[in-house]
């Protein structure tokens, strides 16, 4: 029961349990698939914790992929030297990206394009700042989320080359529409859809323009893309884990290091009534969204708000008042969910961090 901490009555739920020990060890572990933490470049959606950035950087990790403007400044605040936004930016986010370049200047940043709209939106506002600016051209190479065809890709690096106000650092691969169990089937899916992207680069490098770094893959295919020496890795997900990973790649050796925890609230006609509603845990993902870790059911009878009812086996059953502990299926959305996090050393909460990375940004900029 690695789990279970020794002072229950003193811990609110619902909450999330991380523990700094294991995610070290995953941290170990990412590095030992890449073979150095120089070839890393970890997303830090899943975590959104500024002292999950900090263990990183002791363990010589310094480049990173964000999501929000809020994670890019987390991670420039907490030793990252190397920050990519691979999101697209509009609007007076654009404006917010150049003031965070002016507030470190001895971090670099970049961000993607897969247009020339986006990169006119992105050179108004370097004129007007007399700054430049690093990109990753974003490719699509079978997601259909974002990015520009492969094919069409070499125009956009050589309009990006011909403007003084952009800097092309390399291209940012998202393969996340593979997630097939099979490792077989996942790698000859990966190897297949990122022919078009060898083609694209043979064709960069035939006219003489430089590659630049390639950003690849997520968890699914961070073992497969740590197979060729010329790719950046991506992984975001393996530095908590969870239950729907740990069952879709067996073959990732990584440990939970964050638990969703709550109390059984009321025990209607033999169910049980937990504080664990879809305010507290992630419910874009059919039932079930956990893995418990301490108890059995049958099935999820009610989901809502603040409350989740399940129907136990007879086994392990607990009383009102008593904790469940539980793996999300998805860990990276249920983070978001939370302000804070209890950070468990030795089976025993001992601290409080805070989720900065899931703040947003509230301001009326000044025209």
């Amino acid at each position: 029961m690695w789990y279970k901490i020794s002072n229950e009555s003193s811990v609110y739920t619902p909450a999330i349990l991380v523990y700094p020990d294991r995610v070290e060890e995953n941290i170990r572990r990412m590095i030992a698939i890449a073979g150095d933490a120089s070839r890393l470049r970890p997303h830090v959606k899943t975590h959104k914790l500024a002292e999950v950035v900090q263990l990183q950087v002791q363990h010589g990790i310094k480049k990173f992929k964000c999501a929000t403007l809020i994670e890019v400044e987390m991670v420039a605040e907490n030793g990252g030297e190397d920050i990519l936004l691979s999101y697209p930016l509009y609007g007076p986010g654009i404006c917010h990206f150049f003031d965070l370049k002016e507030k470190y200047p001895n971090v670099c940043f970049a961000l993607t394009v897969d247009s020339e709209n986006a990169c006119y939106e992105l050179i108004g506002e370097a004129e007007i700042k007399k700054s430049d600016l690093d990109v990753f051209v974003d490719i699509d190479n079978g997601m259909h989320r974002t990015g520009i065809e492969p094919k069409n890709a070499t125009e956009l690096v050589q309009f990006i080359l011909a403007n003084k106000s952009l800097n092309f650092r390399g291209f940012h691969i998202y393969d996340g529409h593979i997630h097939d169990r099979d490792p077989e089937v996942r790698r000859s899916r990966c190897k297949k859809d990122f022919e078009s992207v060898e083609k694209l680069v043979s064709e960069i490098e035939y006219k003489g323009m430089e590659v630049g770094e390639l950003a690849c893959g997520g968890t699914f295919s961070f073992p497969i893309h740590a197979k060729y020496a010329s790719r950046t890795l991506c992984p975001g997900t393996p530095l908590l884990w969870d239950a729907g990973y740990e069952q879709n790649i067996p073959e990732l050796d990584f440990m939970q290091a964050a638990v969703l925890i709550g109390r059984v609230v009321s025990k209607p006609q033999e169910s049980l009534c937990l504080d664990l509603g879809y305010k507290a845990l992630a419910s874009e993902m059919s039932h079930p969204r956990l893995k418990f870790l301490n108890i059995e059911f049958k099935e999820v009878i009610n989901h809502s708000e603040e409350h989740l009812v399940i129907s136990p086996t007879g086994k392990n059953i607990l009383d009102e008042g008593e904790m469940v502990y539980a793996l999300p299926y998805h860990i990276c959305p249920t983070m978001a969910l939370h302000e804070q996090v209890y950070v468990v050393e030795n089976n025993k909460a001992t601290d409080i961090w805070k989720v900065v990375g899931r703040k947003r940004i509230y301001q009326i900029k000044q025209e």
